[in-house]
């Protein structure tokens, strides 16, 4: 796996780099030295040593017969390996989807993909594997179909979204996977708790551009948001700052059709594929 320009903040990453470095250190080893000695460029010893890159098994390994620690990095690789659907998140998604599982009201704009409470399996193996690794898919779904679990339940949250049509007319893996996922959708609509509205492709410029946006309302009245693009995200907890997400959502729903025309536009759009 190439490097990545800031350092994973993920714990079972980190101990591992902080591992190599305390044994390197205490070898009095500097970083070309132990490279050298275990047949790795010190280039790349030096990205794991600064968690920017996952360390292999190969390399693992040479580390425990090197510095005969019975196998501790060996472990400490596999402990990322176990978690490694958790390295790939965004920063702060893991806070947000607990906060999720409270909310009593959610509201999710998308601009490029099918929103993810609502995805269907194949659907969201389609999309996670255009920009995952497979090896780290499957947990990242499993997570996901967990998440969805909340808004079948009894007494379960409201959830309204907006989707860019363009999202909707974007085939990932073939014709059949979409042709589930907007029926799934259609179906998921006509619940009780279940909302869709979208914004027409023939729309000009707007809000959309800046990414994807959720709104939390929790039960105590507290409120958040969470905001991502190309991968990256952040939580917003400022009662300040979800208040111009909340504006922003605003304008975006300002955009899309009704809830009536929405259904008859997805419905036009299953029918084309």
């Amino acid at each position: 796996m190439p490097a990545q320009s800031e350092p994973y903040n993920a714990p079972a990453v980190v101990t591992f780099a902080k591992e190599l470095e305390w044994h390197r250190t205490k070898a009095g080893l500097s970083k070309r030295d132990l490279a050298a000695k275990l047949g790795f460029t010190d280039a790349y010893l030096g990205q794991v040593e600064l968690a920017k890159n996952l360390p292999s098994e190969e390399f693992a390994d040479a580390l425990d017969t090197f510095f005969q620690t019975e196998g501790l990095f060996h472990r400490l690789r596999e402990r990322i390996v176990d978690t490694k659907h958790r390295i790939v998140l965004p920063p702060g998604f893991e806070q947000y989807a607990s906060l999720e599982s409270e909310a009593v009201e959610v509201h999710r704009f998308d601009a490029l993909i099918v929103t993810p409470p609502l995805q269907t399996e194949a659907y969201a193996r389609a999309e996670l594997l255009t920009v995952q690794r497979p090896e780290t898919v499957q947990p990242m779904i499993e997570k996901r179909l967990e998440r969805q679990a909340i808004f079948t339940q009894d007494d379960a949250p409201h959830l309204f979204t907006i989707h860019d049509e363009r999202a909707l007319r974007t085939t990932f893996g073939n014709r059949d996977i979409m042709r589930g996922q907007l029926s799934h959708l259609l179906e998921m609509g006509r619940r009780g708790n279940i909302q869709h509205q979208v914004v027409p492709q023939s729309t000009g410029g707007y809000a959309g551009s800046a990414g994807s946006l959720s709104l939390l309302k929790l039960d105590d009245s507290r409120e958040a948001a969470y905001v991502e693009t190309q991968g990256q995200g952040q939580l917003i907890l400022d009662p300040a700052r979800v208040m111009d997400c909340g504006i922003r959502y605003k304008l975006l729903r300002g955009h899309a059709l009704s809830v009536s025309d929405s259904e008859k536009l997805i419905e036009s759009i299953l029918e084309d594929l």
